[in-house]
């Protein structure tokens, strides 16, 4: 349910617009260099503030509850936790009987027999992703020498971020984009076939990720297009360098030694500023919603540091079979 990994094993807790969220990390190794201030520059790389992201703005400083001692991991459960201060709940009581199209409101009613914590989305909230991002800070310790990069290469299908993010400001609308992760300096040999592979573990913790709805790793859907002569990768040295990189990084479902590159799809934040046909539960009838309340634009803007991060926590976890 909110747990992922099986000896690097994260737990992720909170709401939204409840008194905390954050993330239990079990199976961490002892003896690793943890203090608050190490998390602060990939949370500030996830924080809003920017053009065509919340105007909700969070402290979002760290508080290590559990599992460190004068400085270094010990070995036990380690539990990193981050209190909310600004909320506004009566800004979502609507969606309680009106759910917002294209959110989690209506399944999360159904499948939690309406107890669920719906303010600013509760539980199915982005900002559990605040979580996925410490942990992931502590997988890149672990993960030595290795290098997680993401970016976002593409919005509303527009490589020009910027224009993009001004033409759904005018609009009162929001656009999606897409990240793009490399990983460098894997050795051969991380992954198992089949069932543990590196696509479907990755693929796995990347779509814990509100938002995401799509992976492919290398040439993904154009290899669909490709000759296999086109596809193959040729190696060109004994360390399994190979001359294109159209695998991404990954052969058999196993570390190849070359660069490791997936993309994913976010979509458009279902909250907007337009109006929208929904359905009203209590009445029984169509309704027109109009979201009022802080939200991203453009979530895919916040998102690269967060895939960077559920990156990281798989080969952390893959790294303790070695």
């Amino acid at each position: 349910m909110n747990s992922f990994g099986r000896i690097f094993r994260i737990h992720i807790f909170g709401e939204s617009h409840g008194k905390s969220v954050g993330v239990l990390v079990d199976g961490c190794p002892p003896g690793i260099s943890i203090c608050e201030s190490d998390f602060l520059p990939d949370l500030q790389r996830r924080k809003s503030g920017t053009k065509g992201t919340t105007p909700r703005i969070e402290e979002d400083l760290p508080e290590i509850v559990s599992g460190v001692f004068n400085g270094f991991s010990t070995g036990a459960p380690l539990t990193i936790l981050f209190r909310n201060s600004n909320t506004k709940p009566s800004d979502y009581s609507q969606f309680k009987s009106v759910p917002r199209p294209g959110h989690a409101d209506f399944v999360a009613s159904q499948k939690f027999n309406k107890f669920q914590d719906f303010r600013g989305g509760g539980h199915f909230s982005g900002r559990l992703t605040l979580g996925l991002v410490a942990a992931g800070v502590v997988a890149k310790k672990i993960c030595k020498n290795i290098t997680f990069e993401a970016k976002l290469i593409e919005a509303a299908g527009n490589t020009d971020i910027e224009a993009a993010i001004e033409k759904a400001m005018k609009t009162k609308d929001s656009v999606g984009g897409i990240v793009e992760c490399r990983i460098g300096n894997l050795p051969v040999g991380l992954g198992e076939p089949f069932f543990d592979s590196v696509e479907s573990l990755i693929s796995h913790a990347v779509f814990a990720i509100p938002g995401i709805k799509g992976i492919e790793f290398g040439s993904g859907f154009y290899a669909a297009k490709m000759t296999g002569s086109q596809h193959n990768d040729c190696y060109i040295d004994k360390t399994g360098k190979t001359e294109t990189n159209n695998a991404g990084g990954i052969s058999g479902g196993i570390t190849n030694g070359n660069e490791l590159v997936f993309r994913v799809a976010v979509k458009p934040t279902s909250s907007i500023g337009l109006a929208q046909q929904t359905f009203d539960f209590i009445n029984n009838e169509k309704a027109e919603l109009i979201v009022a309340g802080r939200h991203d634009l453009c979530i895919a803007m916040r998102v690269p540091v967060v895939v960077e991060a559920v990156a990281a926590i798989v080969f952390a976890d893959l790294f303790q079979f070695k």
